[in-house]
């Protein structure tokens, strides 16, 4: 079986998958598995507060999640600009969408990342809950063997190199203007210059972390 199989097939039986981004490694779980985010929540010991952000494989799967009528023309802007790319953002969830991503249950972070077996890998199986693959505090693991020396036995782990190491930008895209939550490998500015020089600076907020 190919890396992508292996991991499909993982992530259907509701195991938790290390993976490479474009980003840091990432801890992968199908969302619609019954007990999946918990498990996730559970083995990087991370506050249900913070809530897990999703990786999608394309524009449309991101559509999908969103509400009440897809993705904003901010969003669809800012999309255009810097996906696939190092850019969460947290947009209205789709009306019935019961995912257990965290405490904010109307909301979703999302990111198209600029990997291709990351992308592959929300298009073979569907858009993934993901953390950054690194104990709660700890620093995010970069490299597989840095993710098997943390987890052991209780992740399957992807081989994909070493990533670049910097997490995404987190913009939150909930109020009139575009908010930094978290300035990552993307800097602000850029995405201040895409929307014209208009958002609110930086809040400080961590709790989308891939």
């Amino acid at each position: 079986m190919s890396d992508l199989e292996d991991a499909g097939a993982a992530l259907r039986a509701g195991a938790v998958v290390a993976i490479p981004t474009d980003t840091v490694y990432g801890l992968a779980v199908d969302p619609t598995r019954p007990g999946g985010t918990e498990a996730l929540f559970s083995l990087k010991d991370r506050p249900e507060a913070l809530d897990l952000p999703v990786l999608v494989g394309s524009i449309d799967q991101a559509d999908s999640l969103t509400g009440p009528a897809g993705l904003s023309v901010t969003a669809r802007l800012l999309a255009g600009v810097f996906w696939p790319g190092a850019l969460t953002m947290v947009v209205p969830r789709r009306d019935g969408l019961d995912w257990a991503l965290g405490s904010h249950a109307e909301t979703i972070g999302l990111r198209l990342p600029d990997h291709a077996f990351a992308r592959a890998l929300c298009d073979e199986v569907g858009a993934l809950a993901t953390t950054s693959a690194n104990v709660h505090g700890h620093t995010p693991c970069t490299d597989a063997d840095a993710v098997r020396r943390a987890f052991g036995s209780r992740v399957v782990v992807i081989e994909g190199g070493r990533c670049p190491g910097l997490p995404s930008t987190v913009a939150s895209l909930l109020g009139d203007m575009p908010e930094c939550l978290r300035e990552g490998a993307v800097p602000w500015a850029e995405i201040v210059a895409a929307l014209g020089g208009e958002s609110r600076g930086h809040h400080g907020d961590h709790h989308r972390d891939l």
